[in-house]
């Protein structure tokens, strides 16, 4: 089972492509989104130290987490959201190595797809065999955020911003994947990687 990360800026396309590899291939896909928001569920890791930082300001009437109260105050304080990243972050890596130890042992795909905006910046590349760089026009980006997301321009430039460069992704990655043009393109180039480099066959 070869273990490769999925990473890019925002509105370079990394869910549809994902979408494709996980019905075209013998392979698991792990979104680091989804296992965030399930450490912070009641009983997860995670949750009663989110509560603690926090405060149970932060909970809706349910006992969980709400997002967007959390989201108001960690935006609101750079201390706080740092807190939160520490508990969040470690978290999630640790549910992840479980996933891919569960993997190796039970489940034996092909391949474990790890897919998030910053593997980079979280030490992932220890982890994963292979690290992919989702790329993307930055014009194409834009265009597909305001589309698909309906996010005003300055939002936009204001996450980029936050990201890591073009040149930083490149630099730490193994594959470049260019999905600046259509998906079929996109697609064609990870069938490149996956089915004439590894030996397969569909």
């Amino acid at each position: 089972m070869k273990v490769i990360g999925i990473t890019g800026g925002v509105g370079s396309g990394k869910s549809a492509l994902l979408s494709y590899v996980k019905d075209t291939y013998n392979c698991k896909v792990i979104l680091a989104d989804e296992v965030a928001h399930r450490v912070r569920e009641p009983g997860n890791p995670g949750y009663e130290s989110l509560i603690g930082v926090l405060s149970p300001d932060v909970l809706d009437g349910g006992g969980t987490i709400n997002r967007v109260r959390m989201a108001k105050q960690i935006f609101a304080s750079d201390d706080l959201r740092k807190k939160v990243n520490d508990i969040i972050h470690p978290a999630v890596k640790e549910t992840i190595l479980a996933e891919i130890d569960r993997g190796k042992k039970e489940e034996k795909p092909d391949f474990l797809f790890i897919e998030a905006a910053l593997l980079i910046e979280d030490g992932y590349l220890d982890i994963v065999d292979e690290m992919w760089y989702i790329y993307a026009d930055e014009g194409v980006r834009r265009q597909r955020l305001r589309a698909a997301r309906n996010y005003p321009d300055d939002r936009i430039s204001l996450i980029m911003k936050s990201q890591l460069t073009e040149e930083r992704f490149r630099e730490a990655c193994d594959v470049v994947i260019d999905n600046s043009k259509s998906l079929d393109a996109a697609c064609r180039q990870i069938d490149k990687r996956l089915m004439k480099e590894n030996g397969m066959e569909r």
